[in-house]
C-alpha cells in the first residue's frame, strides 16, 4: 500500500469513528431507528464521503445487517442491546468500526467482555501473527466473562471496494495458519452471546441491505429504474432499500422492484443474522493496519 492510499484509509477511518460515536447520544430509548440511520449516514454525505454499508441497528438476539426500512417506526426501547455498526467510503477506501450500548443496563459484563476481547486481540497483531492466534485470545477473554464467542462470525480483511476481503480472522482458534502480512488493513469484531446462546448465527427472513451484481434484462418499469439507479449511485458498496425511495416513492412498488431484481440475480441480499438460540448478542470492532511489529488503529 503506497503512501497516497495508506492517508486515504486513515482518512476514512477517522471520519468513519466520528460517525460512529455520533450514535451514543442518539441512540436511547423512544428514539426512532430511522432518525438516527438517516443522521449518521446523512453526517457522512455532508462531510463529502459516501457510506461502506448502511448503518446497522442490531438489536438484541439480532448480530449484524439489521437497517431501518422505508417509513420504519420501529423505537429503540429501555430493554435493548444495540449494535451499532458503520463506515465510511471515498475512492474506494472503506471504514468499519462498531460498538455495542447497552440500553437495558443488565448486559454489561457481555457488552466488557467483547470490548475486552477486541483489545486482547489487538494486541496479537502484527505481521506474521496466525489469524488462529487472534481468535484464540478472543474466545478465552470471552469465555472467561463466562460468555460464548460467535463462531461463525469474525473479523476480515479490507480491501479496495471490499469489506470483505482476503482473509478471514476467526473469534475462536479454528486452526487456521494463515499469517497476517505487514502493510495488510483487517478489521477485527468479537462477538459475544450469552451463556444460553448457541454460538452461532442463522440467516433470518429479514432483508434490508443489498448489493449489486450486474445489470440483467428485467421486465417491469419500476425494475428498470431502480437497477438505473442502483448501477449508477451504488455499484461498489451496499444499499439499503430506503436509498432509492427517491425512485419510487411507494414502499409496495419499490420493494416489489427489489424483488424482480433478486430474482433476476442483478442483486444480491444480506439477511439479518440471529443468534440461533436467541441469545443477547454484543459487539466490538476496530479497523487496523498491520505493521513489522504491531498495528495502528485506523478508527479512531
Amino acid at each position: 500500500m503506497d503512501d497516497a492510499a495508506i492517508n486515504g484509509i486513515k482518512d476514512v477511518g477517522s471520519i468513519s469513528y466520528k460517525a460512529l460515536n455520533m450514535a451514543r447520544s442518539l441512540v436511547k430509548p423512544g428514539a426512532k431507528l430511522i432518525d438516527v440511520a438517516e443522521k449518521l449516514e446523512g453526517y457522512l454525505r455532508e462531510q463529502g464521503y459516501g457510506c461502506a454499508f448502511p448503518l446497522n441497528l442490531s438489536i438484541n438476539s439480532e448480530a449484524a445487517h439489521y437497517t431501518p426500512t422505508l417509513g420504519d417506526t420501529k423505537e429503540f426501547s429501555e430493554q435493548d442491546v444495540v449494535k451499532v455498526d458503520f463506515g465510511a467510503a471515498k475512492d474506494g477506501m472503506l471504514g468499519d468500526c462498531a460498538f455495542t450500548i447497552d440500553l437495558s443496563g443488565e448486559y454489561g459484563k457481555l457488552v466488557e467482555s467483547t470490548d475486552l476481547a477486541l483489545e486482547a486481540a489487538i494486541s496479537k497483531v502484527r505481521a506474521g501473527a496466525e489469524v488462529r492466534e487472534i481468535g484464540r485470545a478472543i474466545a478465552e477473554v470471552i469465555g472467561s466473562h463466562g460468555f460464548k464467542p460467535i463462531r461463525n462470525l469474525g473479523g476480515h480483511g479490507v480491501g479496495k471496494h471490499d469489506l470483505h476481503a482476503e482473509i478471514f480472522i476467526p473469534n475462536f482458534d479454528n486452526g487456521d495458519t494463515t499469517t497476517l502480512q505487514e502493510g495488510q488493513v483487517i478489521a477485527i469484531e468479537p462477538f459475544a452471546t450469552t451463556s444460553n446462546g448457541k454460538g452461532v448465527v442463522n440467516d433470518s427472513d429479514t432483508f434490508e441491505i443489498y448489493g449489486f451484481i450486474e445489470a440483467m434484462p428485467v421486465r417491469s418499469q419500476n425494475a428498470r429504474s431502480v437497477l438505473a439507479e442502483i448501477a449508477t449511485k451504488y455499484p461498489s458498496e451496499p444499499f439499503a432499500v430506503r436509498w432509492l425511495s427517491n425512485v419510487i416513492p411507494s414502499k409496495f412498488g419499490l420493494y416489489a422492484a427489489i424483488r424482480e431484481l433478486l430474482v433476476a440475480g442483478a442483486i444480491e441480499s444480506y439477511p439479518m443474522l440471529v443468534e440461533a438460540a436467541g441469545g443477547i448478542v454484543s459487539q466490538s470492532e476496530k479497523e487496523l493496519l498491520v505493521t513489522k511489529d504491531a498495528c495502528e488503529i485506523l478508527t479512531k
